[in-house]
């Protein structure tokens, strides 16, 4: 009796309950052969970087000779709130002067022409923005600048650093951890997914093999290397794989091309072999890892914790109670899923309303259906991981004990 106290008091909270050998090898073997497979289509569907800079040489963001000076305003004409008269063009209105800051030109003043809704984000002088110049007609013609975009990159670095001060500061190490995790998952997604994307790979072979990827660095990396993370992790991959099967039965019966928007036209235009539907099955799958992680985490710690503090439940049991939490969470990150959907869609929505049309009429644009097929196909595959990840937990962590084996 008091030896049992004494070993269950020294050890880790991650390690309260101890895990019988056979299902821990189980566990173990079938992740160890899922991360070979990973690698192993990772060595595969790693992007040919001659392929890829051909494609990439074939397309130019601008005209030979335009060029990207930066400027700083010096000035801000009021906003035409009515079409802009014979003087908008003179700069009265929808208008920033400007000096440019970069480039041969540089000290130079000039009178560019902005939209109203650039005036009404609040530039003021001082603030940076990008300008377009044209290679001018004649050695002694003034350059034709336009407005290209506003600099926002001193905005962004403050945002970006405040963000890991408050994730540091709240949680500390797994806070740490966590931004080396999302460090890990634009490093795949920039070095891996989009240039084998763009050399005609698989869309959804390299979705499936980042996401699991991602997925084994971060899970491990932020919450350690247990057995309680990897019966996670084994949800976590389960509800990939159904996400991405659920993801392309929708894509295909609902006759989605993926290639709706502007960007779809551009890459259309110069990767003939690009496969859309793939293209948004991979969109799919990516979009939904963050979700899928948190569910799957808190189903395994849930499963352990109920183990931890009440030995003698049997496996059904243990796995009902692990679905009432479940279910809450469902409930909540179903509300997450479809809300952060609708926020990225809010331009769309309000065209909608403009229109004044009934919404299932509009089912049959792509921009609608695209949102739609993400948010359902991104939920059922949410929806079926809970339990999955409940009923892995269940079998790996130990069997009831018996009443006199507690104390």
């Amino acid at each position: 009796m008091g030896h049992g106290h004494s070993h269950r008091a020294h050890r880790h909270d991650e390690d309260d309950v101890e895990v019988a050998r056979v299902p821990r090898v189980v566990l173990l073997a079938v992740l160890g052969l899922l991360a070979a497979t990973t690698v192993g289509g990772l060595v595969w569907l790693w992007p040919d970087g001659g392929k890829v800079d051909d494609v990439r040489r074939s397309v130019e963001f601008a005209a030979p000779g335009v060029t990207f000076p930066d400027a700083v305003v010096r000035k801000v004409a009021p906003v035409c709130t009515t079409a802009p008269g014979p003087g908008a063009g003179s700069g009265e209105c929808n208008a920033l002067e400007v000096e440019v800051t970069s480039g041969p030109d540089r000290g130079a003043r000039a009178t560019v022409q902005v939209a109203p809704q650039v005036l009404a984000s609040g530039l003021e002088p001082g603030d940076g923005v990008r300008l377009l110049a044209p290679p001018a007609a004649a050695p002694d013609q003034p350059v034709a600048y336009s407005y290209f975009g506003t600099e926002r990159s001193g905005a962004l670095w403050w945002l970006l650093g405040a963000f890991v001060l408050v994730v540091v500061a709240v949680a500390r190490l797994r806070g740490v951890l966590a931004i080396v995790g999302l460090a890990f998952s634009g490093v795949v997604i920039w070095q891996f997914v989009l240039p084998a994307l763009l050399a005609g790979e698989s869309a959804l072979l390299v979705g499936l093999v980042a996401s699991a990827a991602i997925m084994y660095v971060v899970l491990y990396t932020t919450h350690g290397f247990s057995m309680r993370t990897s019966a996670a992790l084994a949800g976590t991959l389960a509800g990939v794989a159904i996400t991405a099967a659920t993801g392309l039965l929708a894509v295909g019966g609902t006759h989605l091309t993926g290639a709706g928007d502007e960007s779809g036209s551009v890459l259309s235009s110069f990767t003939g072999g690009l496969d859309f539907q793939g293209l948004l099955t991979c969109a799919i799958v990516i979009a939904g890892l963050g979700v899928l992680n948190d569910v799957t985490i808190t189903q395994a710690s849930a499963v352990w914790e109920l183990r931890g503090a009440a030995p003698t439940l049997t496996r059904a049991q243990l796995f009902a109670r692990g679905m009432r939490i479940g279910r809450d969470h469902i409930a909540s990150t179903i509300y997450t899923i479809v809300f952060a959907y609708a926020g990225t869609a809010l331009t769309v929505l309000l065209v909608i309303q403009l229109y004044d049309q009934p919404l299932l009429d509009l089912l049959v644009t792509e921009d609608i259906g695209q949102e739609v097929v993400r948010a359902l196909a991104s939920s059922i595959g949410l929806v079926l991981a809970v339990p999955l990840t409940t009923v892995i937990a269940t079998l790996t962590v130990p069997g009831p004990r018996r009443d006199d084996d507690v104390f």
